[in-house]
């Protein structure tokens, strides 16, 4: 959260501070995993863009050097993989996606290392023609890249007992296209699939439509539910002041720096939040939206079962459950657990994944 939000600021600035008095400019951005187009009217204020510089870089700076030295290491604290696993996640820690694999790998209790990226130079992973996160090396040597993919290879070869994992990842193959914006983008053939035999399959979903309803609600988290973050976490300039105040306390900010990196921050990013509103075509209160789609999912899991994985939680639980871990600590997740029947199953699968209780 807080690196995609100084990088946003950034932004900003830079195109204040480059634009012509009455333009409008219009910037695409990544705000909590989403991608955010949105536009400034400037009017020859460099004042305003060297405010907004000042601010993201600040708030950049700060949030790096917070997390610089940070490293999880699961050893101390999770089951070792008998299978003897070394994973190292290179992450941002309130990335939505990074989460969802912080959910796996805790669920299933396999030991890992957390390179916290630095968000300005990204040095962290230079080595890389990969330039997002979550990436996750394997045994240093492989490399997994987008958050569903890695789940996907991990439960694959978790699951199998005779595939070696570059088997497993040549099953997911890259698709390199440019979008409308004409952006380069990666996409990845048949992410949501696991590649396992027939027997295997039948274990793991022993019900009829088991894995069909998993493979559904995996993409709906991906395609739909994280788009629902940012416009609920910058959903008024209270709230957006409230995270960016956050972001303060933990980064160790001086006052002047605080300030900066608090109000202009917010500023900037309630203008995104306002933005992707429309780009998703949300409702003027946002919060209606959040609270209709983790009803939906509570629906679909349904009365008579834990989680939608039966007496475990599946790819699907533990994908949701990391998407809507991001907001713990904002008024948006306090609103969401008080206005939705979202309580009790998120309580479950926070245990689950906090006890490592997954199959190895």
């Amino acid at each position: 959260m807080a690196a995609v939000r100084g990088r946003s600021l950034l932004k900003v600035g830079r195109t204040v501070l480059d634009s012509q008095p009455g333009t409008v400019t219009s910037l695409y951005r990544r705000a909590y995993g989403t991608g955010a187009r949105f536009g400034l009217r400037v009017g020859g204020s460099r004042a305003l863009g060297c405010a907004f510089l000042l601010g993201g870089g600040l708030g950049l700076y700060h949030t790096a050097k917070f997390y610089w030295v940070q490293q999880h290491l699961a050893q101390d604290h999770c089951k070792v993989s008998d299978r003897g696993l070394r994973l190292t996640l290179y992450q941002y820690k309130t990335c939505p996606f990074c989460s969802k694999v912080r959910a796996f790998l805790d669920y299933h209790g396999l030991a890992y290392d957390i390179v916290e990226v630095n968000p300005v130079m990204r040095q962290e992973i230079k080595w890389s023609a990969y330039r997002k996160v979550p990436i996750l090396m394997v045994d240093k040597d492989q490399q997994l890249n987008d958050s569903t993919v890695i789940i996907s290879s991990l439960k694959s070869y978790l699951v199998s007992k005779e595939k070696k994992m570059s088997d497993i990842l040549s099953c997911y193959p890259e698709m390199k296209s440019v979008n409308e914006r004409g952006k380069a983008v990666t996409e990845y053939n048949n992410k949501y699939w696991l590649m396992l035999s027939e027997a295997d399959t039948a274990l793991l979903y022993p019900e009829k439509g088991m894995q069909k309803e998993e493979m559904k609600w995996r993409q709906w988290a991906d395609d739909w539910l994280v788009h629902l973050i940012s416009p609920n976490v910058y959903r008024t300039t209270g709230e957006a002041l409230a995270s960016f105040d956050y972001i303060v306390r933990e980064g160790k900010f001086g006052s002047l720096e605080g300030f900066f990196a608090k109000y202009v921050g917010a500023a900037a990013m309630f203008v995104i939040a306002k933005r992707l509103k429309s780009r998703h075509n949300l409702q003027d209160d946002v919060r209606q939206d959040l609270y209709k789609a983790v009803n939906d999912w509570v629906a679909a899991v349904g009365k008579k079962r834990k989680f939608m994985g039966g007496d475990r939680p599946n790819l699907a639980d533990l994908a949701v459950f990391g998407v809507l871990r991001v907001m713990e600590g904002l008024q948006a997740f306090d609103d969401m657990m008080s206005n939705t029947k979202v309580k009790n199953w998120y309580r479950r699968v926070e245990t689950a994944t906090r006890d490592h209780q997954g199959p190895q």
